[in-house]
């Protein structure tokens, strides 16, 4: 499972001027503490492994796998590769090229389920929760 977002915060480093205008900006780190306060339970779901994604450099990312104690990782798409290969939307702020919130639910390389838009960040991982009991239940043939 990857969730992207545009990029997270750190209390050393200013946001853009205006960012919480944004639509769909804020709440980067909100979105990732949800999913690591719901980890264990996504794992028990069925979630084999789970990457956060965002065009910010790998040393930004590890700071803030760090800082806000993630159990995973997140990854770096600041080429732009795998937003590219995949046609994933994408905004500009200040010549930043960054990624909007989407969450793919993969299985043998194969996307299942694609939650776009994500509003609020931070009931994420709820979302797939839910998704993932509802999915779980239809494969098994219960209602």
């Amino acid at each position: 499972m990857l969730y992207l977002f545009p990029m997270t915060g750190r209390p050393d480093i200013a946001l853009p001027p205006g960012w919480d205008e944004i639509p769909g900006a804020r709440g980067c780190t909100p979105q990732s503490c949800a999913f690591r306060d719901h980890f264990a339970e996504l794992k028990s779901l069925g979630v084999a492994q789970l990457f956060g994604v965002s065009t910010q450099d790998t040393a930004y990312q590890c700071e803030a796998v760090a800082r806000l104690h993630l159990p995973f990782p997140l990854l770096s798409d600041n080429r732009l590769s795998f937003a590219t290969a995949l046609g994933l939307p994408v905004f500009e702020v200040q010549g930043l090229t960054l990624l909007k919130r989407l969450t793919l639910i993969a299985h043998d390389g194969v996307i299942e389920h694609v939650f776009y838009p994500v509003f609020p960040p931070d009931r994420n991982a709820d979302d797939v929760i839910e998704w993932l009991k509802g999915h779980h239940a239809n494969q098994s043939g219960k209602p």
